[in-house]
């Protein structure tokens, strides 16, 4: 493999249809089964050396499929200066397999030396709203292509935080010109930790900035009278963020839809039937602004 592989040219855009992680243990029954219809998301990290399986696999699929890239380490919200490398690394990505998406995260996890392993959530101050727009518009200029941003899950509530979410996602997005990925399970995990309203919270987010939806599975976790839901993308979707599914396509209509499975993860075929789930409801809402139209 050479230091600089040119680039990979596939299927273009990511339709308004369900996609999967794609995940090594899935590589060949994807191949064999060739899914259909279908795209894939890239958690980025996986593929930054230059060649072996990984990008064996990853270059025969992108023949077939669109890809998405969905990053995990770039520390949007740290309050230290971003990692170039990662960026670097990134563009690299991008410039060689041409996802049609793009992605990060409202978070962070870097602080001096040390690497948390986990997105931590931020205050939604103007102090902070102004380091993640210097953030994004810097990744955004090196990368040179639109990035997603996603609202992250959260255990606690900073008594700082004066912006509600939704208003802080929407202005990120009107002062860099980045998109937003909506997290409908975060979002789930979110109201029955803190008591938010989904339904205000929908309606807070502009529905042009939208271009991805995200569903996964959670935890429970229980002690005594108390409970607090764990984002572990390691089951299926619950029936409750199904229905928040739904009401996110009513708001923003239909779009690209990913099945996160990150831990437990299952035979292809359960993940498969997951997304042909959500199909269901992509064909409705596609159904009903036709008939709006």
């Amino acid at each position: 493999m050479t230091p600089n592989p040119p680039p990979v040219f596939g299927i273009g855009p990511v339709p308004a249809i369900a996609g999967v992680g794609l995940k090594p243990d899935h590589y060949q029954d994807i191949l064999d089964t060739q899914p259909t219809p279908l795209w894939f998301e890239v958690h980025t990290e996986n593929y930054m050396s230059a060649g072996g399986p990984p990008h064996r696999y990853l270059e025969a699929i992108r023949t077939d499929y669109p890809l998405s890239f969905h990053g995990v380490s770039l520390s949007i919200g740290s309050a230290q200066p971003l990692n170039h490398q990662i960026l670097e690394r990134t563009r690299t990505l991008i410039n060689r397999y041409q996802p049609a998406l793009v992605s990060e995260h409202l978070s962070w996890s870097v602080a001096g030396e040390a690497y948390f392993n986990d997105l931590l959530p931020l205050p939604y101050t103007d102090e902070t709203l102004r380091l993640v727009v210097a953030h994004i518009d810097e990744t955004q200029d090196a990368l040179n292509h639109q990035i997603l941003i996603e609202n992250p899950s959260s255990y606690l509530c900073f008594a700082d935080s004066a912006i509600p979410e939704q208003e802080f996602l929407a202005e990120i997005a009107a002062r860099t010109g980045c998109g937003l990925l909506v997290d409908v399970n975060n979002l789930y995990v979110n109201a029955r930790n803190h008591g938010i309203d989904t339904h205000e919270w929908l309606l807070g987010i502009p529905a042009v900035s939208v271009a991805e939806i995200h569903l996964a599975g959670h935890h429970v976790n229980r002690f005594e009278d108390q409970e607090i839901l764990i984002d572990d993308h390691g089951s299926a979707v619950e029936d409750p963020v199904w229905s928040l599914f739904e009401a996110a396509l009513e708001r923003f209509g239909p779009i690209p839809s990913l099945i996160e499975w990150d831990t437990r993860i299952p035979a292809f075929d359960v993940l498969w039937a997951e997304a042909q789930r959500a199909n269901q409801y992509l064909s409705a809402s596609i159904a009903q602004e036709a008939a709006d139209a």
